[in-house]
């Protein structure tokens, strides 16, 4: 059986790298990067696990950093510097 949940961004507890991507964002940036990703699953009517979504901010920073006005994640570590 599969039970399914809401869950907020602030809410959810990140492991392994996609801590480390979630500590680079500022709590706007994580905001719109969330709501991206709802909107990319309701459009592909998939609904994510909780692995899922740790998985994305672990290993595709890239589309976050698109998502996000930069070119790809290296140019947003940079502009953290």
């Amino acid at each position: 059986m599969k039970i399914y949940k809401e869950v907020n961004y602030s809410e959810f507890e990140f492991w392994s790298g996609a801590i480390d991507t979630v500590k680079m964002l500022t709590l706007s940036e994580l905001e719109k990067v969330w709501e991206e990703l709802e909107y990319y699953w309701l459009e592909n009517n998939k609904m994510p696990s909780e692995t899922d979504i740790n998985d994305f901010f672990w290993f595709e920073t890239d589309t976050i950093a698109e998502w996000l006005g930069y070119e790809d994640w290296d140019e947003l570590e940079e502009d953290r510097e």
